[in-house]
């Protein structure tokens, strides 16, 4: 033992200013698993607090309450369907975000790791979507128990912060997984995409703009059906024409876009 703490020591002697960079790493994992566990907490509370409000209105239902007595009036209470009208709201909106990612091409370009089911994150993130969307109740009219409820609410408190943080991690990592070679393709279709989708342009030059984009991602990135049909659609519409406003994509109505890996590693090579 004595051998072993003297070895220690005289490392650390001479190694003394790797403490700094551990030290940065340790307080950066320190600082998310701190969020993540606020997150989770705030979420627990949350729950328990709805739980409360939906077995009261289950017993006000049955007339198993006192009357009132009080000149205060009583707080409304959230029923299982008002709570069900508030969980697909929030389902609605993270799906949205998520869709903003599969379907803008120079987004998907940008933060390629949103799409990469290999990415851990991203992995856990789609689990989480997997399972609210499995949990969904057919609509908010729905009868529905009150563990229904619980479990989707619960599922979808996970499907937020799983979105949260991989989409956090996306835009920290960026095109950083990819080779330098890969990142100059990734930029020349980024700007090949601004001409492709450019109003100003003639048609040949966004036809010719938008094959280029599709050389360049070729082995990079997979576009998903979906994604290309939407860029087609900006790629093809009449200069002359005047701009339509686009149309907003419901999630529930959206496709489901592929899961499909980025690049293949035999691709690399």
């Amino acid at each position: 033992m004595d051998e072993f703490l003297q070895g220690f020591w005289t490392f650390a002697g001479d190694y003394w200013w790797l403490i700094f960079p551990i030290m940065g790493v340790a307080g950066g994992i320190g600082k998310a698993w701190e969020r993540a566990s606020k997150q989770r907490h705030e979420r627990r509370l949350e729950t328990i607090r709805i739980k409360g409000e939906i077995k009261a209105a289950q017993i006000a239902a049955r007339g198993q309450t006192r009357p009132v007595t009080t000149q205060i009036p009583a707080q409304p209470q959230v029923t299982p369907n008002q709570l069900l009208e508030r969980l697909f709201a929030e389902h609605d909106e993270i799906t949205a975000r998520w869709l903003d990612y599969e379907l803008d091409v120079a987004k998907l370009i940008a933060f390629p790791a949103m799409s990469d089911g290999r990415q851990p994150l991203t992995a856990a993130f789609l689990r989480a979507k997997k399972t609210a969307d499995a949990l969904r109740p057919a609509s908010v009219d729905a009868k529905v128990s009150e563990q229904q409820v619980s479990e989707y609410l619960d599922a979808v408190g996970n499907y937020a912060v799983a979105f949260e943080v991989a989409e956090r991690d996306a835009r920290r990592l960026r095109d950083s997984t990819f080779t330098e070679a890969e990142r100059k393709k990734l930029d020349r279709a980024q700007q090949l995409l601004k001409v492709a989708v450019d109003d100003t342009a003639t048609q040949a030059e966004r036809n010719i703009a938008y094959k280029r984009v599709r050389e360049e991602l070729d082995g990079l990135i997979v576009l998903s059906d979906q994604a290309v049909q939407v860029l087609e659609k900006q790629v093809a519409r009449e200069i002359t024409a005047a701009p339509a406003a686009p149309q907003p994509i419901t999630p529930a109505s959206a496709p489901e876009p592929e899961r499909m890996p980025l690049r293949r590693d035999d691709e690399r090579a």
